[in-house]
């Protein structure tokens, strides 16, 4: 899931990693997997990501494919669309807040399944990217820790669900558990510090997203202990 000026900013970004002295960054494409995702829409009927944020918790049984192995800054994000065709388009425009819009969160885990998010990139709007994997470098890097999720928030609706896959490919949305097959009231986590549980769960669907991190490098040699302030 890459586009090609991000690849070749990455490979230049690679190059300079690879130099002496700064080997310990690397680059990880977090929800990467062997089989790139295909969004189902414009399938009868066109199912799409409406008014939540959501993370995939499990892709044919692994798990935590979007959780960051390294802490370190996310750089830029990608996401595979379908293409509804106008009719559709304009329905879920009406009934869903308006034209198709996403983004990505950073959310810090916590007990009983809540996130916390703590960072957020800009919302895009992704209709002229409908039918094709669009990867959207980052203007301001986003930090993220070591075990935080990357989740795609969905403030309207989007074209990033694929459907038809074992039950063993499952992704959470942040819908109050009473309320799992309501898409149309708003619950995607659109502020800074917003907490959540995430207990409403979804089996067969993929959401069709990644983001590129650059983990922090590690220091080589430790750094020399302080010497003590002279006593006057």
């Amino acid at each position: 899931m890459s586009g090609t000026f991000t690849r070749v900013v990455l490979a230049a970004l690679a190059a300079v990693l690879l130099l002496p002295g700064a080997a310990s960054a690397r680059i990880i494409e977090i929800g990467d997997t062997a089989a790139d995702p295909v969004a189902s829409c414009p399938a009868n009927p066109c199912e799409v990501i409406s008014r939540t944020t959501a993370f995939q918790t499990r892709v044919d049984g692994k798990r935590k494919l979007f959780v960051a192995p390294k802490a370190g800054r996310i750089v830029a994000w990608s996401i595979t669309l379908g293409t509804p065709t106008n009719r559709v388009r304009k329905q879920f425009d009406d009934i869903l807040g308006g034209p198709a819009q996403a983004g990505i969160s950073v959310l810090k885990q916590g007990d009983r399944r809540y996130g916390r998010v703590t960072a957020q990139s800009p919302v895009v709007a992704l209709r002229p990217y409908f039918g094709q994997t669009a990867q959207f470098p980052l203007v301001q890097s986003l930090p993220i820790n070591e075990g935080d999720v990357v989740a795609l928030t969905i403030p309207t609706w989007a074209p990033a669900l694929g459907l038809g896959l074992g039950r063993d490919t499952v992704w959470r949305a942040s819908r109050d558990e009473d309320a799992c097959d309501d898409t149309q009231t708003q619950s995607a986590q659109t502020d800074l510090n917003d907490l959540t549980p995430y207990r409403c769960v979804y089996r067969t669907a993929r959401v069709t997203y990644s983001a590129t991190l650059v983990t922090t490098p590690v220091p080589t040699e430790p750094p020399a202990p302080a010497k003590p302030r002279p006593r006057h």
